[in-house]
């Protein structure tokens, strides 16, 4: 394994990884400024959270390592075990799971806990692309039809089931933008794409006008559309988060001395509403850094796609640039007030092992795609020629 893994490492993208790197360490830092002054989060230990998610980042380094130094073919075998683990993880979170902040989304597994949805987003990805790639290499004609799409609709749709009934609507969102994406890499039809818009508007439509929204859930988009609404409930998180940004300038109030985070004015600081704390301490000039960190994130993603000749990698890293995407939007933009509350972390910066583990191996993915691509041709052709023989 460590001779596989040192040809690998040889053709890592390495802008990639220099921003995934940079972001864990800006990561750490904004996680350790907001909860060093928390002595009811750190039972007075400053360092405690830091330590615990540089651990969650080493593990997951661990297993983006493990994902590149497996070979590609193992990787499209072990997808369907992937994505029925996840669909495992999310049936166990609606029977044993713990509910935090009004979601059923968590397994307390003693010593941790873990929040399969998280997971799903990863396993559907895969799961699509695979389907996808089963049904139509070795056709004569590669244009995706209407068994195609039917097909990786249900795929996405068991896990989205189960993500509703916890119900978790941050992941929901993110996952429906995410598997439009995968649609839109893989070939789908325009008008397959426009029903499903239509479809998901509707949808969301008869899910308020039905009554299946928590309470909580429409007092947050109450809150979106009129923060002044509920400033003591609702609109709370979204009014401490503006005043925190706004309160750092172009430059920031410098790292570790925020007023606002340094007083604890906003809840889940240290997860959910970790860019308020760029924004308070780093000001314009430092969020501005981590956005564009995202972006080439983003843009090495869809490079990596566009480049390779491979079918499953191509909407595997479409996809998941879809769900970094569409998932540090919404959590950025709900702290700008630009976006409803829902509760999802930004992917390689917020505390939590879940979300930091899937982030991780997806960037393990994209490298072992990326790796494959800038294989040599003859090793390209003999697995090629291997896969068409399976």
């Amino acid at each position: 394994m460590r001779s596989l893994l040192t040809r690998r490492a040889a053709r890592l993208d390495w802008v990639l990884m220099g921003a995934v790197i940079a972001l864990l360490v800006l990561g750490s830092l904004l996680v350790w400024s907001a909860t060093a002054h928390r002595d009811s989060l750190t039972g007075g230990d400053p360092t405690a959270y830091l330590r615990r998610h540089l651990a969650n980042v080493v593990i997951g380094l661990g297993l983006l390592a493990l994902v590149l130094a497996t070979d590609h073919r193992w990787v499209r075998i072990v997808a369907p075990v992937v994505y029925l683990l996840s669909l495992v993880g999310l049936v166990l979170v609606l029977v044993a799971g713990a509910t935090i902040n009004g979601s059923r989304s968590w397994l307390d597994l003693g010593g941790m806990s873990i929040q399969p949805s998280e997971f799903a987003k990863l396993a559907v990805v895969i799961g699509m692309a695979l389907v996808l790639a089963e049904r139509t290499e070795g056709r004569w004609r590669s244009r995706v039809g209407t068994g195609d799409v039917v097909a990786m609709l249900l795929v996405a749709g068991v896990p989205a089931a189960l993500i509703i009934l916890q119900p978790d609507l941050g992941t929901m969102l993110v996952l429906t933008a995410t598997v439009f994406g995968v649609l839109a890499a893989a070939g789908t039809p325009r008008r397959w794409l426009a029903a499903l818009g239509a479809g998901g508007v509707a949808a969301a439509v008869a899910v308020v006008a039905g009554g299946f929204l928590k309470e909580y859930q429409i007092h947050r988009f109450l809150a979106f559309t009129d923060p002044g609404l509920d400033p003591r409930g609702a609109g709370y998180n979204v009014q401490q988060a503006r005043i925190a940004i706004g309160d750092g300038g172009l430059f920031g109030q410098g790292l570790f001395h925020g007023s606002q985070t340094r007083a604890g004015f906003v809840p889940e600081q240290h997860t959910d509403f970790i860019f308020t704390v760029a924004g308070e301490e780093l000001g314009l000039v430092g969020s501005a850094v981590l956005i564009a960190l995202l972006g080439v994130v983003l843009w090495r993603a869809l490079r990596i796609a566009a480049r390779t000749d491979d079918l499953f990698g191509r909407v595997a890293a479409a996809g998941i640039a879809c769900w970094f995407g569409f998932q540090a939007f919404q959590n950025i933009g709900m702290c700008l007030g630009i976006m409803p509350v829902t509760g999802v972390p930004l992917p390689f910066v917020s505390y939590g092992g879940s979300s930091m583990f899937a982030s991780l191996l997806a960037v393990g993915l994209l490298q072992n795609i990326h790796a494959r691509a800038t294989a040599p041709t003859a090793v390209r052709r003999a697995a090629a020629r291997e896969l068409a023989l399976r």
